[in-house]
C-alpha cells in the first residue's frame, strides 16, 4: 500500500497535475491526512505564516489546495506520505463537479475494471488526454449490457463524454490503483460509505441489518423491484442468484445512478435502474415482479394526490393526501405478479390513522395484507419511534386467508442509542413469519406475536398497531420475579456502601511537572488511534454512547474492507464529542470490539504508563475544559492536549488503584440505578395488570 501511495502522489502528466492541484480539502480533511484533531490544524494556521492560504469555501469553513497542503505537511515532517485511500477520498470529495459526479465516474470505471480489466489497462496506458478520449467507448461496452434492457426507459447511468471525464482522470487512475489493492466492489463501497458518512443529513439510509431482514422476508424471487431505491441497500441485501432481474427507481437521478453501479458491482444480476418520481412517472408500468422491497419516503403531502385521483393502481381506495404511505403500498401491490410478496418499511401511524382505515379494511378483506410487525426503537431513522414492517401479497383470486399476523419485536431494543439486538429480532420475526406461512395461523406467543381473524380487526378504527392487540409478556411468577429483582438491588446497594470512597486528606505536595497526551504519543509512551468509518461485518462495535453509559459494545459500522481498530485489555478509550470528562479502560469483557466513530483509543506502553492512572487523570474536569474547543452546536475534545503529571511508575500505580476503585463504585451505582428502575416499573405493571397484590 505504501508504494501505491507514493505513486499516487505524482500525476502522470502536466494536465493531470493541474487538475489534481485544483482538488480542495477542508480543515477536517487535513486533520484526517495528518492523523490529528481539527484543533491542531487551527493552531498550524495561526502559528505558521507559510501555511497554505484558503482557495475556496467560506470564512468559517475554508478549503485549501490539496497539493499545497501535502507539500507543507511533508516540509514540516508531519506527513511522510498520503495513504492511497486518503488520496482517492480527498480527490473525490474535492472534485470540481462535486463528489457525487466524481463517485459516478469512479463507479463506471470500477465496473469496467471488474468486467473487462484488459480494456481498462489498454486505455489507461497513455496520457490523460488519451484516456479521457478512449474511456467513453470502453465504458459503453459494460454500461449498455449491464444496465440497460430492451424495454428499459432512459438508463440511470449515461456514458460520460471525454470532456466530462477529463477533470476526473487523476481520480480514476488512483481509484484503479486502490481497486488493485481492495477489489473493485470493495473500493466502490469504501468511497460510497465515506460519502454517506460525510453527508448524514442528505440521505435517509436503511441500516444493513434491517435491509437483510426485509430481504429474508421475501421469497427467493427471480424478479425484484425497489421503487424508492435510495442508495440500493435493500436490493444489495439479496443474496446473489443467477438470472435474477433487479429493478430500481428513485426520484433523485444521482441516487438512481449510484444504485445501478452498486448493484452491478455487487452481483451478476441484470440491473434496470431509472430516475424519476415513481408515483407520478412510473418507469416500470408493465412489470409484474415476484417481490417488492421498499423503504418509501414518510409523511409526504406532495406525493401526487391531485394529479393521480383516477390512477388504476388505487385498487383498494384512493389514498388521502396525508396517506402517502398507502399510495406506496398500492403501487407495490400493482407491480407484483399474482401471489407475489411485498415488504415495506412504514411509520407506525399508518397502522392506525383514521384517514386510512377504509384502505386498511379493504387490504384485510381481500387478503392483501398478511402481517404487520413492529420493530424495536432504534431500528432505522427516525430512531426515536418503533417503525413497522408490512408484509403484503397480491391476491390470486382464491379465497382470502382468514387471519393476519401481528408481531412486536420491541422487547429487543438495545440500551441507550446502541441499536436493537438484531440477532434476536431476526430470529423472532423470521420464525413467527415462517410458522404463520406454513399453517395460516399462529398460536399466541405472549408479548411477541399472534394471528387474529380478519373479522376481529374490521371495527370502526381498523387499528393494526401490534401493541394494541398483543398483551405484554408476563413472567410465570410475576411476584417472584420482582422479589428476585428486589434481592439483587439489596445486594448491589450493600456492595455500593462497601465501595463508597473513604474520607480524604489533603496531600502535601508541590505542583507536578506536566506532560500532554500528544507529547507521550510522540515519545512512544503510548499509541493513539481514532475510530474508523467501516469494518468487517459481525464485529461488535464500541460506540461513544457505550463509553458514556458504561455499557457493552452495541454498535455497528458500514461494511468495509478498511482495517478496524480493535480494542485490547489496558487500552484507554475517550469520547471526543459532548463535553463530558469520560475515559474507559478496556477489560476482558470489552476487548476485541471495533472502535466506533467519535472515539480515540490510547494504548499505553505498560512499562512507562499505568492505564488506570492515565484514564483517571484524563477525566479531570479542569483538564477536559482546557483541551476542549467549541463549535456552534457541540463541544469537541482535542485528546492530544489533555495533560497528566510526570510521575514514577510506582506512584502512577498508587493513583491507578484509587481510580480503579472509583470506577468500581461508579459501576455499582449504575447497576443499582438500573435495578431500581426495573423494580419500580415491574411494581407498576404488576399492580395494574393484576399479577401483584397490593398487600
Amino acid at each position: 500500500m505504501s508504494g501505491a501511495g507514493r505513486r499516487a502522489a505524482a500525476p502522470s502528466t502536466a494536465a493531470g497535475h493541474a487538475t489534481d492541484s485544483a482538488t480542495e480539502v477542508t480543515a477536517a480533511g487535513i486533520a484526517r491526512l495528518a492523523g490529528v484533531g481539527r484543533a491542531a490544524v487551527s493552531n498550524w494556521r495561526r502559528r505558521h505564516a507559510d501555511f497554505p492560504k484558503p482557495v475556496g469555501g467560506t470564512e468559517t469553513s475554508p478549503s485549501f489546495a490539496l497539493a499545497e497542503v501535502e507539500t507543507w505537511l511533508r516540509r514540516q515532517g508531519k506527513l511522510a506520505e498520503v495513504p492511497l485511500r486518503e488520496r482517492v477520498w480527498q480527490q473525490l470529495a474535492g472534485h470540481p463537479e462535486g463528489p457525487v459526479t466524481a463517485l459516478i465516474h469512479a463507479g463506471c470505471v470500477l465496473l469496467l475494471i471488474h468486467d473487462r480489466p484488459t480494456v481498462w489497462l489498454e486505455a489507461s496506458a497513455g496520457s490523460d488526454e488519451r484516456l479521457a478520449a478512449l474511456l467513453p467507448s470502453a465504458l459503453e461496452q459494460v454500461l449498455t449490457p449491464r444496465l440497460t434492457g430492451p424495454h428499459d426507459p432512459a438508463p440511470a447511468v449515461r456514458t460520460p463524454t471525454g470532456p466530462q471525464l477529463m477533470p476526473s482522470v487523476p481520480l480514476l487512475r488512483h481509484t484503479a490503483e486502490l481497486a488493485a489493492e481492495l477489489g473493485a466492489r470493495q473500493t466502490f463501497e469504501f468511497l460510497l460509505g465515506r460519502h454517506l458518512d460525510a453527508n448524514p443529513r442528505q440521505y435517509t439510509l436503511t441500516p444493513a441489518e434491517l435491509a437483510s431482514l426485509m430481504a429474508d422476508l421475501a421469497p427467493d424471487a427471480a424478479t425484484v423491484l425497489d421503487p424508492a431505491c435510495g442508495t440500493g441497500a435493500l436490493l444489495r441485501a439479496l443474496a446473489p442468484r443467477p438470472g435474477r432481474q433487479l429493478y430500481a427507481q428513485d426520484s433523485a437521478p444521482d441516487l438512481a445512478a449510484l444504485t445501478a453501479l452498486r448493484l452491478a458491482l455487487h452481483s451478476p444480476a441484470a440491473v434496470h435502474a431509472a430516475a424519476g418520481d415513481t408515483l407520478r412517472a412510473d418507469a416500470h408500468p408493465a412489470l409484474r415482479a415476484d417481490a417488492v422491497l421498499c423503504h418509501p419516503p414518510f409523511n409526504e403531502r406532495n406525493w401526487g394526490h391531485d394529479e393521480l385521483a383516477y390512477d388504476p393502481r388505487w385498487e383498494y381506495g384512493f389514498p388521502a393526501r396525508a396517506e402517502s404511505e398507502l399510495a406506496w403500498v398500492q403501487h407495490a401491490l400493482a407491480r407484483l405478479r399474482d401471489g407475489g410478496t411485498a415488504v415495506l418499511l412504514m411509520p407506525p401511524a399508518t397502522a392506525s390513522r383514521r384517514s386510512g382505515r377504509r384502505i386498511r379494511a379493504d387490504l384485510l378483506r381481500r387478503g392483501a395484507l398478511r402481517a404487520v410487525i413492529a420493530l424495536p426503537v432504534g431500528a432505522a431513522p427516525p430512531y426515536n419511534i418503533p417503525l413497522h414492517l408490512w408484509l403484503l401479497r397480491r391476491p390470486t383470486g382464491v379465497a382470502a386467508q382468514p387471519e393476519v399476523l401481528l408481531a412486536d419485536a420491541g422487547q429487543f431494543a438495545g440500551e441507550g442509542r446502541g441499536g436493537p439486538d438484531w440477532h434476536a429480532v431476526r430470529e423472532a420475526v423470521l420464525d413467527a413469519w415462517a410458522a404463520f406461512e406454513r399453517a395460516g395461523t399462529l398460536e399466541e406467543r405472549p408479548g411477541l406475536a399472534r394471528s387474529l381473524p380478519v373479522i376481529d380487526l374490521l371495527d370502526d378504527d381498523v387499528d393494526l398497531a401490534p401493541a394494541r392487540h398483543l398483551p405484554p409478556a408476563t413472567p410465570a411468577d410475576g411476584a417472584g420475579a420482582l422479589t428476585a429483582v428486589r434481592e439483587r438491588l439489596g445486594e448491589t446497594l450493600r456492595l455500593t456502601g462497601e465501595l463508597t470512597p473513604a474520607p480524604v486528606d489533603a496531600p502535601r505536595r508541590g505542583r507536578w511537572p506536566l506532560t500532554t497526551v500528544g507529547e507521550l504519543a510522540r515519545g512512544g509512551a503510548l499509541e493513539m488511534r481514532t475510530g474508523g468509518t467501516g469494518g468487517p461485518t459481525r464485529v461488535r462495535v464500541l460506540t461513544d454512547h457505550d463509553v458514556l453509559a458504561g455499557t457493552a459494545p452495541s454498535g455497528s459500522l458500514p461494511e468495509s474492507d478498511e482495517e478496524a481498530v480493535l480494542t485490547q485489555p489496558g487500552d484507554v478509550v475517550v469520547p471526543v464529542l459532548g463535553g463530558g470528562a469520560v475515559a474507559r479502560v478496556i477489560d476482558d469483557a470489552t476487548q476485541g470490539a471495533a472502535l466506533g466513530r467519535n472515539l480515540v483509543l490510547l494504548r499505553p506502553d505498560r512499562t512507562a504508563l499505568d492505564p488506570w492512572f492515565l484514564a483517571g487523570f484524563l477525566r479531570g474536569t479542569a483538564n477536559n475544559r482546557q483541551a476542549s474547543s467549541y463549535a456552534s452546536t457541540a463541544t469537541r475534545l482535542d485528546v492530544r492536549r489533555l495533560q497528566l503529571p510526570r510521575l514514577p511508575l510506582e506512584e502512577q500505580r498508587r493513583y491507578g488503584d484509587r481510580f480503579r476503585a472509583l470506577e468500581e463504585f461508579e459501576r455499582a451505582l449504575r447497576h443499582a440505578s438500573r435495578l431500581g428502575e426495573q423494580l419500580v416499573r415491574g411494581m407498576y405493571d404488576g399492580l395494574t395488570d393484576g399479577t401483584v397484590a397490593p398487600e
